[in-house]
């Protein structure tokens, strides 16, 4: 096979169908982009998940005066010293507890006063309404239920509250995002296929007559295949090497620069641009090797004498 005769023929197909060949580059890099940004999206939740998850605590918190009067978990009156002893005890022998933190009256309406200090209900607390309570670090987050199970309803004890619940919500909802992002991209990696085969048939139908005088003089059914698949190779690449440029100016002008939320949210652990330049190969794979088996099987039908 000459590769001159291949490489001619694969820049007369890609001009004879210009508008079909810059709506498959178009939707590739649109489909494509979205896959490397539901990839990159997975990463960024895993890695949030493992930087705030590491940091959230479990924590005990315990009857005061007021909440004698008004909780039920409380009847039995405030908490006394006896029974802190008690619960910071049985926390440190458990094997799931990697430290323990006390928090006392004081030290809460202090905190309090630190985030809320502009609300209008801080102007009425004393800190002998706030609660006692003990932050437990666990070495396992996921693990917190058997905290939630030796504690929870123990006399002295309010109530046992799990920080990672607060999380679970942010990270359900970037999971959503996520899945949204995947089923969007499944639906143009499908048109994408679908103008990559009609643009291969239209291709081939324009050329019939040629390809079947090779045919008849013998040519094989690869020798006549190949520029066809290589076109739709070619436009698929291209498409690739876009998607690969905006997921590039993306992580530049969202996370760097512009918008710059590494900066603007400093407290979020963005993925790096390693993370990045690891997708861009299966991306570029991806877009030629899609194109070139979707006209493969395209051609079957269309080239036969």
């Amino acid at each position: 096979m000459r590769a001159q005769f291949v490489l001619s023929e694969i820049g007369v197909g890609l001009r004879r169908n210009l508008t079909m060949t810059f709506a498959v580059v178009v939707s590739v890099a649109l489909s494509l982009a979205l896959f490397g940004g539901s990839l990159l999206m997975s990463d960024q939740v895993s890695t949030m998940k493992g930087y705030w998850y590491d940091k959230v605590n479990v924590s005990i918190f315990l009857c005061n005066k007021s909440d004698a009067e008004s909780d039920p978990n409380c009847a039995k009156g405030a908490v006394t010293d006896d029974q802190k002893s008690q619960i910071k005890a049985d926390l440190e022998k458990m094997s799931v507890v990697d430290t323990v933190t006390y928090e006392s009256q004081d030290e809460a309406y202090k905190h309090y006063k630190e985030q809320f200090g502009d609300s209008p209900l801080a102007s009425s607390l004393t800190p002998d309404q706030m609660q006692e309570s003990y932050r437990i670090k666990l070495k396992d987050p996921e693990k917190y239920q058997v905290i939630a199970t030796a504690f929870d309803g123990r006399d002295g004890v309010q109530s046992v509250q799990d920080q990672k619940g607060l999380l679970d919500n942010l990270f359900g909802l970037l999971e959503g995002m996520n899945i949204a992002a995947l089923a969007m991209m499944a639906l143009m990696l499908v048109v994408a296929l679908m103008l990559i085969v009609n643009t291969v048939r239209v291709s081939a139908f324009s050329r019939r007559r040629e390809t079947g005088i090779m045919r008849l003089v013998g040519a094989s059914g690869f020798y006549i295949q190949a520029p066809f698949i290589m076109e739709a190779a070619v436009a698929g690449l291209i498409g690739g090497t876009l998607a690969c440029a905006f997921l590039l100016l993306a992580r530049y002008f969202i996370i760097d620069h512009g918008l710059a939320l590494s900066e603007k949210l400093s407290l979020i652990n963005f993925i790096g641009w390693d993370a990045v330049l690891t997708k861009l190969p299966l991306i570029l794979a991806t877009s030629l090797l899609m194109p070139a088996l979707a006209a493969f099987f395209a051609l079957r039908k269309y080239l036969k004498v």
